[in-house]
């Protein structure tokens, strides 16, 4: 795999929750540093639903792109899903919670897929477009940075699958486990053996909480 793009965005206005976001992000030539919250210099608004330690990094596919293209019957720019990094090599779906990438002297892994928000379909222009979404089954993937570096345009990409079988978790997985009305004890606590983002975790937990106290009750 390969290091097509890297896209770094600044609070614009939107017509969406807050009214600001930072998902209009634009591809930069330059090397970039990356820390535990993120790419340098790259803006994340709504803190409460978006970045943080698990969530520093989201990564698109030209692969993803190229569906995209196809399907939407027009060119779309690097960073328009807002993703900081754009890939060659892979389709987003094939990847699993943990899986690994090397890129430059930076290391990220992989914690969930991205689920859509209004926030999405209006950057797209598209009312309909969280529904396009869910349906075309290409999340991307949020990661934590293991070890902070700097990586640049060019950057060839070195992947290693999580190793354990018994938590594997696959993003389309997890994204179609985030979109379940209803989830089970088993599904919950098999969730919570592979290194998801936080938020996830504390939300499955939550769940699970409630689920073993009604069958107490």
């Amino acid at each position: 795999m390969q290091l097509i793009s890297v896209n770094i965005g600044k609070a614009q206005p939107i017509a969406a929750k807050s009214g600001m976001s930072g998902i209009f992000k634009l591809p930069t030539g330059q090397p970039v540093t990356v820390n535990k919250y993120g790419l340098a210099d790259d803006t994340i608004v709504d803190t409460a639903n978006h970045g943080g330690v698990d969530q520093a990094v989201y990564i698109y596919t030209v692969e993803d792109y190229d569906w995209w293209v196809e399907s939407l019957g027009r060119p779309l720019a690097p960073g328009i899903f807002g993703e900081n990094l754009t890939l060659a090599g892979a389709e987003s779906a094939s990847w699993a919670v943990g899986d690994v990438f090397h890129i430059g002297n930076t290391v990220l892994q992989v914690t969930s897929p991205r689920v859509p928000c209004v926030t999405l379909a209006t950057r797209m222009g598209d009312p309909q477009f969280v529904k396009k979404f869910v349906r075309a089954e290409r999340p991307g993937v949020y990661c934590r940075v293991l070890q902070e570096g700097t990586l640049q345009v060019g950057d060839s990409v070195a992947y290693t699958p999580y190793a354990s079988d018994d938590a594997r978790i696959g993003v389309l997985d997890m994204f179609h486990f985030d979109l379940a009305r209803r989830k089970s004890a088993d599904e919950l606590r098999r969730y919570l053996r592979a290194p998801v983002a936080i938020r996830a975790r504390v939300y499955y937990e939550d769940l699970l909480a409630a689920l073993d106290s009604s069958r107490t009750e």
